[in-house]
């Protein structure tokens, strides 16, 4: 088939960038940062959210700057972004609406679908996840037997899983009452490991999965059912189970009443889905109104994605630096480095949000790229990463992006916990930024009589090229509206990015294949006869785990 081939590499606004990268590749932070005022061009304060953005430690100037602009501009990512707002099927290899920003629209206006009025819908799921939480959290919702619940077992996989599960864990300060559990993994131990901690009389499960049957979920119900009803009886599912699904018919298959379903819709991807009914066990877990709070701050970060100029939109700003890198620079990965223990499970999320929705080689036409896409996104949270990977970050040889996010005010007061904390969050930065040169690592040698020998042998090691570009996100505090404001400002980025690329963020097809053969393989484990069409590793690996398993 012949398609239309656009030569993004051969734009102008592509081939600017390049030149630029010659010229700018050559030069350091150290000299940028001779411009005293270089903070206050390359920052910006957000003071609706209580945030500071400072991009003031990338390798750009003014020039750079303003070419990465208007590569943006170019791409069409306003009108994109308007169309994705409007209720426009945007995933085009879906034919679906991509409308997680209408979940969390506090405007009242209408968005359509199709010719209808989603935010009606949305409303009415709201105030019954409301009505659910306020009954569970005030013990009118009972087990079987007549105890209150006070565990609930998220059972899900994907977005159903890491989206909630990362929002909870952050936001566990906010939380009294329940205790929350996640199970998304099909290997029988973890939920066999959360099932040893609780009581059947007590424990709700919540089944998040859109069609009822993801195997890995429905796998999991079933046994978490089958640890009900063994002991409760059947007519127990419907006090300790509800769904989460559009899939009623296998919902009331399962034993759960349709009353206790909440649904969602085609035009929710599974990774940005946790502002959805998705996002019960949150609700559940801190209660309604600090969801609504959630909602808002990611609402607030919305508009400002929509109507800020790029110059001053964070978002727009987050994804042109990572393109810079990604694609001139030849930056494969991009680190997350959370300096708040609450938001452990953030660089987890945000590898699904970013690599599923960027880890394309498609472009719009139909063509494969010829052009680095998405980063492979990784992360662990405060000084931990600075004592495992930081070193290779450092004086490795790779080139790692960083973005740096850290809290003013801490939500636990420990002594100077908070203060040792944060000097190495900004120690961080400005090492990688600056490094420390050969000169500077003799004199300190010497100032501490170290032998002219062993400052030979030393220096080489003690040396750090510095030039390793940061961003720093400096929150006043960690509440339910600022978790929400950075999850949306994430989002926005890598939307932003995909339209610089090319590809088309909302689909995963890359998902499917190794399902697919999965279920080819199931029938054979368990005693059919291995297929001779697999390949010889494969084959014998299968022939090898049956043979095992009969010992």
């Amino acid at each position: 088939m012949s398609r239309f081939k656009f030569e993004l590499r051969n734009t102008p606004q592509w081939q600017n960038l390049e030149k630029s990268y010659k010229e700018v590749r050559k030069i350091s932070l150290r000299d940028l940062f001779k411009d005293e005022n270089r903070f206050n061009k390359f920052s910006i304060r957000e003071d609706n959210l209580g945030l500071t953005f400072d991009y003031s430690k990338n390798i750009i100037n003014s020039d750079v700057f303003r070419l990465l602009m208007e590569f943006v501009k170019a791409a069409g990512v306003n009108e994109r972004a308007r169309r994705m707002f409007s209720g426009e099927k945007i995933n085009w290899t879906e034919k679906r609406a991509v409308l997680h920003t209408a979940l969390r629209n506090r405007s009242g206006k209408p968005v359509y679908v199709d010719g209808k009025n989603v935010t009606t819908q949305i409303d009415a799921v709201l105030k019954k996840m409301e009505k659910f939480s306020d009954d569970l959290r005030s013990e009118k919702w009972r087990g079987a037997t007549g105890k209150k619940i006070t565990d609930i077992v998220n059972i899900g996989i994907g977005g159903s899983d890491l989206g909630p599960k990362m929002a909870c864990e952050a936001l566990k300060y906010y939380a009294h009452g329940l205790s929350v559990y996640f199970v998304s993994n099909i290997d029988g131990a973890d939920i066999c490991e959360v099932l040893k901690k609780l009581n059947r009389e007590t424990t709700l499960f919540i089944i998040a999965s859109k069609t009822f049957t993801t195997i890995e979920t429905i796998t999991n119900a079933l046994t978490a059912r089958e640890w009900i009803t063994g002991r409760l009886g059947k007519d127990a599912v419907a006090k300790h189970f509800v769904a989460l699904s559009t899939n009623a018919g296998k919902v009331k298959e399962f034993g759960i009443r349709e009353d206790n379903m909440f649904e969602f819709w085609d035009f929710v991807g599974g990774r940005y889905s946790l502002w959805s009914a998705i996002g019960l066990p949150i609700v559940c877990y801190i209660g309604f109104d600090k969801f609504v709070e959630f909602l808002e701050g990611a609402y607030y970060v919305d508009l400002h994605f929509l109507n800020t100029p790029y110059e001053k939109n964070i978002p727009v700003i987050m994804a042109a630096l990572g393109f810079w890198y990604n694609n001139f620079f030849g930056a494969s990965t991009h680190a997350v480095l959370p300096y708040s223990q609450y938001l452990c499970r953030f660089p987890a999320y945000l590898q699904q949000g970013d690599m599923e929705s960027n880890g394309k080689t498609i472009d719009f036409e139909g063509n494969k790229v010829d052009y680095e896409t998405g980063p492979v996104i990784w992360g662990e949270p405060g000084t931990n990463g600075q004592h495992s990977f930081y070193q290779l970050i450092h004086q490795g040889t790779k080139f790692i992006p960083c973005d740096f996010i850290g809290f003013i005010k801490p939500l636990e007061e420990v002594g100077d916990h908070h203060e040792k904390l944060m000097a190495n969050y900004f120690a961080q930065s400005e090492a990688l930024a600056f490094g420390l040169t050969e000169d500077e690592v003799i004199k300190n040698l010497e100032k501490t009589g170290v032998s002219p020998a062993d400052i030979e042998l030393l220096s080489p090691h003690k040396t750090f090229e510095g030039n390793r570009p940061t961003n720093s996100i400096l929150i006043d505090k960690l509440t339910p509206r600022t978790l929400g404001a950075l999850v949306a400002l994430y989002e926005h980025k890598i939307f932003t990015q995909g339209i610089m690329w090319r590809v088309n963020s909302f689909d995963q097809w890359g998902v499917e294949l190794g399902k697919a053969l999965a279920n080819v393989i199931l029938p054979e484990l368990k005693g059919e006869k291995t297929c001779d069409k697999h390949d010889s590793s494969t084959r014998s690996l299968i022939e090898i785990f049956k043979s095992g398993r009969k010992e």
